[in-house]
């Protein structure tokens, strides 16, 4: 006990001296200019500029001071930078988040007053590319006219086709997907609709869950069975998810050793959700594409699964939902992309090895329909043939769910954000021998 107490006492005496010494440089208010720009510099103005969907730009001090406090809020809330994973599960290459040093910084110059300092002193602004954060695209695929947004009024998703008029097949090393008018874009959705004998076959089967997903892939089996066909025919759905554009997502931008696939003739579907701001206005968005030089060595697949035969009742609070997937060919995972409505709260993959073993490779706690990410693992996860992918969401359909349009009606899937999803967006690669 008396050591004890000299240690506290030794530490309280180092304490005074430290605060007496470096008592004035420990209270010297942040600056915009010194401290607090290269903060968002790093963190913020790839979206909080000019002409990105970020409802702000955060670049110039005149330009930030009016959002001091608010800024504040959202950065102690960890509302922003917005990520969603928990930080104790797994490393992804596009991970966002403030250390504490940055966090202390920013709350201790709103605290201070928000002031400017030497403007002399102000970093230089970051050299993003114009109009596109992939550099400038091999191609441009944009829908074939512009479609007039409403001022008011709830507009229902909207769906666009656009031919790539492609001759050859391309393989792509980035992908990015742009508002033509961000202030009345949720988000857009595009796929790729190959011809159907061009399109590429699955490394993994889906495991039906549930009572209504086993009898539908039963009567799938039987059809196919009886006709000799697949049960959809070729060219039908939108095709294969290989851009998004949402709050939250970035382009996507492979490894150099890295590209997928987009065949001859591929039609582009756009799904776009648009949400009216008051005034009148038009929107014509648009696809750019990188591609490689040729054959990649690690060829990436852009797919998809989900679970469409659900529901999560009246009032229902805590629901789950599960969808799995059974790995056929021994392969990598390099992203995964969890998509549910407004109804949606929570999500977590594990893996389930051959020998049994479980592990946890995402988690989302907070899940938030605003924020629509695609993780990417900073090393693709290996997945031996026999290993299953196991995605679980859970739902809150009470009246609790403050973004929920009517807790008092039982929830199905659908498109519309007042109907639910249990989707999961997934890109891999199939591990193949080095002699193949």
């Amino acid at each position: 006990m008396r050591i004890a107490r000299l240690a506290a006492l030794a530490g309280a005496i180092i304490c005074s001296l430290t605060i007496a010494v470096g008592g004035a440089a420990a209270n010297e208010t942040p600056t915009f200019t010194e401290d607090v720009a290269p903060v968002l510099y790093e963190n913020c103005v790839v979206c909080h500029r000019a002409g990105e969907n970020a409802p702000m730009s955060l670049v110039t001090y005149q330009e930030t001071r009016p959002w001091s406090r608010s800024i504040k809020s959202k950065v102690e809330s960890g509302e922003m930078p917005p990520w969603h994973a928990d930080p104790a599960v797994g490393e992804f290459t596009n991970e966002r988040g403030l250390s504490d040093t940055e966090l202390e910084t920013i709350v201790a110059w709103v605290d201070g007053g928000a002031p400017e300092g030497d403007p002399s002193r102000l970093p230089t602004t970051p050299d993003f590319a114009s109009g596109w954060q992939i550099g400038t695209p091999d191609a441009i695929i944009e829908m074939p006219e512009a479609f007039e947004v409403a001022a008011e009024g709830e507009i229902a998703y909207q769906y666009f086709t656009a031919e790539t008029n492609f001759t050859e097949d391309k393989w792509v090393k980035a992908i990015e997907v742009r508002a033509g008018t961000p202030a009345v874009v949720h988000h857009v959705l595009a796929y790729a609709r190959a011809p159907g004998a061009e399109r590429q076959p699955s490394a993994y089967r889906q495991i039906p869950v549930g009572a209504r997903a086993e009898a539908a892939a039963r009567a799938r089996a039987e059809r196919a069975a009886s006709s000799g066909r697949p049960t959809r025919a070729p060219g039908s759905g939108p095709g294969t998810l290989i851009g998004t554009m949402a709050p939250g997502t970035n382009p996507m931008v492979l490894d150099a050793d890295a590209a997928f696939l987009v065949p001859k003739d591929t039609t582009i579907v756009f799904q776009i959700h648009y949400t009216a701001n008051g005034e009148t206005t038009t929107d014509r968005s648009r696809v750019g594409m990188v591609f490689a030089n040729g054959p990649p060595e690690k060829e990436i697949r852009v797919s998809a699964f989900l679970n469409a035969f659900f529901e999560i009742p009246a009032g229902e609070a805590n629901k789950r939902v599960d969808g799995i997937i059974e790995f056929t060919e021994d392969a990598e995972i390099h992203a995964i992309f969890p998509h549910t409505h407004v109804r949606g709260k929570r999500w977590l993959y594990e893996l389930v090895h051959p020998d049994g073993q479980r592990e946890t490779v995402l988690s989302v706690p907070e899940y938030d329909f605003n924020w629509q990410t695609y993780y990417q693992f900073s090393e693709p996860l290996s997945v031996a043939k026999g290993t299953r992918l196991e995605a679980a969401a859970w739902y809150d359909n009470s009246e609790s769910n403050r973004s929920n349009p009517d807790p008092t009606i039982d929830v199905r899937w659908g498109e519309q954000t007042w109907e639910e999803m249990h989707y999961t967006g997934i890109t891999y690669s199939v591990e193949r021998e080095a002699d193949e």
